[in-house]
């Protein structure tokens, strides 16, 4: 799933494939957020994006969809 994230005061979004499903990620930004803890997300490619929970601006959910690529798709 493609998440982007929107931080305060920062000008470009930050954009991550998760593996995680759609209720999975609302749980896991809502805990940081109700926290006030780090947001820690993990790509599909095992990179890791922190965000401090104070700093987030906004989360947007991409569809679950594959993507499809090629022509005459």
């Amino acid at each position: 799933m493609e998440i982007t994230i929107g931080v305060r005061d920062v000008a470009r979004e930050i954009t991550i494939d998760s593996p995680l499903s759609a209720e999975e990620l609302r749980g896991v930004v809502k805990a940081a957020l109700d926290a006030g803890t780090t947001l820690e997300l993990t790509d599909e490619n095992g990179a890791q994006v922190l965000v401090p929970g104070g700093a987030l601006g906004y989360v947007r959910f991409g569809s679950e969809k594959a993507r499809r690529v090629g022509f005459g798709v």
